[in-house]
């Protein structure tokens, strides 16, 4: 199995698909994470704020692939948001990751109850950046309002902008200003498994019955024809899990493709109903909490 590369806005490539630690344990981490680079992954997906970079960082170095192989991504929680703080936080996230240069590093979420502790952080990325301890700069939940004051105030358009992206939340409006701005859309949660997690009348993708008919004509899974979906229309996915089974599904996307009517029945899905945190609603009182030093 092989996979396909993306081009960011600063020449960098990333693969399309990549692996999510998002909710793993630290005690999973580092098993699920060699399963996925022994199955073909090169693009790893972590944040200081899940806890498990330091397995992440392990997992790697034991993989025996080499370094400029793996495409690895962090982010940086709005408890470490500031100029200083913010080049302190890479310097916690690298430590833990055994790396001294990352391949992306983004802001986790925007702030806008302290929104000059957002546009310090931002100016920290464009440090590190300068300075060659990121390759690529980026965020993550940015809504249209929040890229255009991001841009207004600082010098590099990020690179990418992480987003809840799945057949039945596609945030199309998001979308469209990462295009107009060139950025490219990362979707996390690609095939809505956040709609297990919280309660609500969004329903399951997996039992999607236009998702499941599409995944029947081609023998695949639901959930691969999701990934494959997000990958056609040109985005990077970050699917999860610690199963095997699923890891080498969710990598198994690559030999099939949707037809132009299967993917525009996939676009009418859309619920418009966020599963995941409200962007403006996040605050430092709500969702803050200390990250560790190592």
């Amino acid at each position: 199995m092989s996979t396909t590369n993306l081009t960011l806005n600063n020449g960098v490539e990333l693969p399309s698909i990549g692996f999510g630690v998002y909710q793993s344990a630290p005690e999973e981490t580092a098993a699920a994470v060699a399963e996925a680079l022994r199955v073909g992954y090169r693009h790893i997906d972590t944040a200081a704020a899940y806890g498990n970079e330091r397995e992440v960082g392990q997992a790697i170095a034991a993989s025996g692939v080499p370094r400029d192989e793996i495409f690895v991504e962090t982010k940086v929680w709005i408890s470490d948001y500031g100029f200083d703080e913010t080049l302190h936080a890479f310097d916690k996230s690298a430590r833990k990751l055994g790396l001294e240069q990352l391949d992306l590093l983004i802001l986790h979420q925007p702030l806008p109850t302290d929104w000059e502790k957002t546009i310090g952080a931002y100016r920290a990325l464009e440090r590190l950046s300068a300075d060659g301890k990121v390759r690529a700069i980026g965020v993550s939940n940015f809504m249209p309002d929040h890229l255009d004051r991001l841009l207004d105030a600082t010098d590099i358009v990020p690179a990418l902008n992480q987003i809840e992206l799945h057949p039945y939340f596609q945030q199309k409006d998001v979308q469209e200003a990462d295009a107009r701005n060139g950025i490219l859309d990362q979707a996390w949660s690609p095939i809505g498994g956040i709609t297990f997690y919280r309660e609500g009348d969004g329903g399951s993708t997996l039992e999607d019955a236009t998702i499941r008919a599409i995944a029947d004509a081609h023998g695949k899974s639901p959930a691969q024809v999701m990934l494959r979906w997000h990958v056609q229309e040109g985005r990077s996915v970050i699917p999860k899990s610690v199963k095997p089974h699923r890891i080498a599904e969710n990598f198994d996307i690559f030999g099939f493709e949707l037809t132009p009517d299967e993917v525009a029945q996939i676009d009418a899905l859309d619920k418009g109903v966020r599963r995941g945190p409200e962007p403006e609603s996040l605050t430092l009182e709500a969702y803050g909490m200390p990250i560790p030093e190592a």
